[in-house]
């Protein structure tokens, strides 16, 4: 019985000839041809849905940050697997905040003023997940470089990001303490009346 079935598997050679052959290129445009990659990494995006209150998921793929050759603005777009649709293109302004997702140490949230994902351009609030907090860091970091690289080509002044300032804030906490202590050891004490 196994010498049949291995005489069938032989004589069996489908081959289908297409119907339409494709014989000319197309040059398809993204739009990303005058920029540079400066980060690439495979994440899934989601967005907050403030009607159902929900977060919804707006695709996989890989999240770049793109540098423009000539002005050097630096922007975050992300692209689904497969259909290459856009779910997330905006520039990268100094007034974002990467936020620790909560209870997840790989998944950023901010918000985004206007994002050119959808028409028209609208105000989203969005979350990305990595597959590992290395991951996630690595992407913190890139993002926070390209708030300054845009920052410092508009004129203003960076901003203090919140992931960085932990020991800061600790530090100014310490010296705020210690100028109080210190300001009232300095100050003069009043002597009381004398009681007769």
């Amino acid at each position: 019985m196994s010498e049949n079935t291995s005489a069938i598997e032989d004589e069996v050679d489908v081959h289908f000839e297409p119907v339409i052959k494709l014989t000319e290129q197309v040059d398809t445009k993204t739009n990303e041809e005058d920029e540079e990659v400066l980060f690439k990494m495979r994440a899934k995006l989601f967005r907050f849905d403030a009607d159902s209150t929900e977060w919804k998921e707006r695709g996989t793929g890989d999240v770049r940050l793109l540098s423009h050759k000539e002005t050097k603005k630096v922007r975050l777009v992300m692209r689904r697997d497969k259909t290459l649709k856009v779910c997330a293109n905006h520039v990268i302004s100094g007034d974002m905040r990467l936020q620790p997702n909560v209870g997840s140490d790989r998944s950023w949230v901010w918000k985004v003023a206007a994002d050119y994902s959808e028409q028209p351009p609208t105000a989203e609030t969005l979350a990305i997940r990595f597959a590992n907090p290395e991951n996630a860091k690595l992407f913190k970091a890139a993002f926070e470089d390209a708030q300054k690289t845009n920052l410092a080509l508009s004129g203003k002044a960076p901003v203090q990001t919140e992931g960085a300032t932990k020991e800061e804030e600790e530090e100014k906490v310490e010296e705020k303490t210690e100028e109080k202590e210190n300001a009232e050891e300095e100050k003069p004490t009043e002597e009381e009346p004398k009681k007769d």
